[in-house]
């Protein structure tokens, strides 16, 4: 994963030894089994995006006890089991951007769904809370959220629901996928089907993955920040922390290699800025 590859590339900047470790599957008992063993490793940072926010709270706590910096990444933990969360993007900016990018393109009426990923992702969940409150904006009058669907993060599974949401809402004008998994998906069903070219779907995904759908006219607009940039700024946030340059106050600042320099906010959080628009224009622009 790019994410991950940033955040040992930051690692290995420093002088440090990062490595990749976790599951196959998206369920937090399996992610707590792999940071009990980091903690028995002795680890100086454990780096982790949380499949449920308080599944995974217990063994980070005990991480913490134990000296090893904790640092959450795109999907937070509960706030007191970690130290910083490294945001991609503000989340109330992604919840509504999403669905202004939506409205724009079926031209600000219809029915719309949302296919997220597993139901207690926290970054997903947050941003779905935010899309409900934009929608209820007068000038989304006109826009019906019908249902929430959950691909769990698993290719054939986001596949199978994105084709249950367009069999049984037949008159459905849109789809909301803010997970690069579940929106590469759900355009690969849309791009051989009766559908394509009559609902519309955005979301959050990869420019390599969303490529060949940009071109061929089944997806007009989509965003995402980079995911390797996330790494990155992970990594570093772990090795301040580790190093004791920061200790997760509000305030304190540090710095992230090529990115430059981060201030810590709110509850510990750090954001690594607003995510990009990417269209049949731009997409060629980019590489990940």
């Amino acid at each position: 994963m790019l994410v991950d590859k940033g955040g040992v590339d930051a690692v290995k900047e420093l002088k440090g030894e990062g490595k990749e470790v976790g599951p196959s599957d998206a369920s937090a008992s399996s992610q707590v089994s792999y940071i009990n063993t980091l903690i028995q490793q002795q680890q100086d940072a454990i780096v982790i995006a949380a499949n449920d926010p308080n599944a995974v709270a217990p063994a980070l706590k005990d991480a913490m006890k134990k000296g090893i910096a904790v640092v959450t990444y795109d999907s937070d933990a509960a706030v007191d089991a970690r130290q910083i969360f490294v945001n991609q993007a503000n989340s109330e900016d992604i919840g509504r951007a999403q669905v202004k990018l939506i409205s724009d393109q079926i031209g600000g009426a219809g029915k719309i769904a949302i296919l997220s990923a597993t139901p207690n992702a926290t970054n997903q969940n947050t941003w779905i809370d935010f899309m409900k409150d934009e929608l209820k904006k007068p000038e989304y009058a006109k826009l019906e959220l019908v249902k929430v669907a959950y691909g769990d993060d698993d290719d054939q599974k986001s596949f199978q629901e994105a084709q249950g949401l367009l069999q049984s809402i037949p008159d459905l004008k849109g789809i909301i996928a803010p997970t690069t998994v579940g929106i590469a998906a759900a355009a690969r069903y849309l791009s051989t089907s009766p559908y394509k070219g009559k609902v519309k779907l955005t979301g959050l995904g990869t420019p390599n993955l969303m490529r060949e759908f940009v071109k061929d006219g089944t997806v007009t607009e989509f965003a995402l920040w980079n995911p390797n940039d996330l790494g990155y700024l992970a990594g570093y946030t772990a090795a301040a922390l580790a190093s004791g340059q920061i200790s997760g106050k509000e305030g304190e600042k540090f710095k992230a290699g090529k990115l430059g320099e981060y201030t810590i906010g709110k509850n510990g959080e750090v954001i690594l800025g607003p995510p990009t628009d990417f269209n049949k224009d731009n997409i060629d622009d980019f590489d990940f």
